[in-house]
């Protein structure tokens, strides 16, 4: 087990669900299971420590990155709180949001899959991709399938997963992944326009797509992922505000008004009065 003590601004349940990621589960103890990097552990806070059953001391720089422990989220909450009231709101309700360091293939399928989509079944199409085409971990759980092993897949191969139309999306992405036509690695330090057309080259894959690529599987804080909820968001509760306007953390800004907004929809009602 890891442990990382003096864990302060971290609320796992908060974290896991609020749409970044699809790969947690709420255990009844309180607990969440989960799958990262090829490896299946069992995370828990306490008495302001994270807790990583399963977890090897060899990996404490991979989960101490994963979950962005190296950033006071306390001090970036304050610096946003300054920029405007609801934002101020939205941090306060929102405290305890890390911004995961995800795989950045599984984001970018991810996030292919959550198209026109809602969680349980974004959770449930991934749950059996990995099943079909992940590498066993020996408890039950499979590593998420890399790019090479999906490219080498058909239309056919992927009907189980009931993914519909994005079934065709997944196998592109797969293919140019692994055939080298879109280079994941070269995005992370690519100037964003051109980290972002990069991922456009993938055929489904948009602006809203791309940038939560960037932002969850490559931890880019400039990106700020606009889907129609966001949209209607910022239009109502921040007009004329625009992402360039929340700096360097404008990832996290998107993340703690999406929280906030989704999860008081009686904002909007109170504004169309």
């Amino acid at each position: 087990m890891v442990i990382f003590e003096q864990i302060h601004d971290t609320d796992l349940s908060k974290t896991f669900d609020c749409g970044q990621s699809f790969r947690w589960n709420a255990l009844p103890d309180g607990s969440f299971s989960g799958v990262a990097f090829g490896r299946s552990v069992r995370v828990f806070m306490q008495n302001n420590s994270l807790f990583i059953d399963g977890a090897e001391e060899g990996d404490r720089a991979l989960w101490h990155s994963y979950f962005d422990l190296g950033t006071d989220y306390g001090a970036v909450g304050e610096q946003l709180s300054r920029l405007h009231p609801v934002l101020c709101d939205a941090a306060d309700f929102s405290r305890g949001i890390r911004i995961l360091r995800q795989e950045p293939f599984e984001a970018l399928v991810s996030f292919i899959i959550s198209q026109n989509n809602n969680i349980p079944r974004i959770k449930g199409i991934v749950s059996r991709l990995c099943e079909g085409f992940g590498e066993p971990l020996g408890d039950g759980q499979f590593a998420f399938p890399s790019a090479e092993t999906l490219s080498c897949c058909t239309a056919e191969d992927l009907a189980p997963l009931r993914a519909g139309f994005r079934a065709r999306y997944i196998l592109d992405a797969a293919r140019k992944v692994a055939g080298g036509e879109v280079d994941l690695d070269a995005c992370r330090t690519l100037d964003y326009e051109a980290a972002r057309a990069a991922l456009m080259k993938i055929t489904g894959v948009g602006v809203k797509v791309a940038d939560c690529t960037l932002l969850y599987g490559m931890h880019r804080l400039e990106a700020f992922p606009m889907d129609v909820w966001m949209k209607r968001a910022m239009a109502t509760l921040l007009p004329g505000v625009t992402p360039a306007d929340f700096g360097g953390f404008a990832g996290i800004a998107q993340q703690f008004i999406f929280h906030y907004s989704r999860s008081n929809p009686s904002l909007f009602e109170a504004k169309n009065c």
